[in-house]
């Protein structure tokens, strides 16, 4: 069970990681200083969350991820090849975000879905909360940026 387990909280790490390169790459982006302040405390948020998982896989006798994932790196390389054409306004940053975030929702819901052991369940219940509270966060200023430049 321990290998299952591991390699479930391994997919999250890299998640995190993904996270973590993913909004630091928005906040270099962005126009907006609160909002480039805003975007590096999520990649910060990411960080720590991937340092819990990491220390839960040691714990189990397992080898921690300690990067991101393919698609994750495809996606980024998508969205720096949409600013080499031009500058990208901080409503399309922001909805490259919720696209990132939509994919760490959706593991973290197949993370739960499997037979954890207690601890893990409630470290990675905790970390899908925070995913969430992203999410709507993103979403919300993404509509506000929408708004403004109607």
């Amino acid at each position: 069970m321990s290998t299952n387990v591991i390699a479930v909280i391994n997919e999250l790490i890299e998640t995190s990681k993904d996270g973590e390169r993913g909004f630091l790459k928005a906040a270099q982006d962005a126009h907006d200083a609160q909002l480039k302040e805003w975007l590096s405390a999520r990649a910060d948020t990411c960080t720590r969350a991937a340092r819990e998982l990491q220390d839960i896989v040691m714990q189990l006798g397992g080898k921690p991820e300690n990067g991101g994932s393919v698609s994750g790196a495809l996606h980024r390389g998508w969205v720096d090849l949409k600013s080499a054409v031009g500058s990208r306004s901080d409503h399309a940053i922001l909805a490259d975000c919720e696209k990132g975030e939509d994919v760490a929702k959706k593991r973290y819901q197949e993370a739960l879905a499997k037979d954890l052991p207690a601890d893990v369940r409630t470290l990675i219940e905790r970390q899908f909360h925070g995913v969430m509270l992203n999410h709507d966060q993103i979403r919300d200023l993404r509509d506000r940026h929408a708004a403004a430049r109607s």
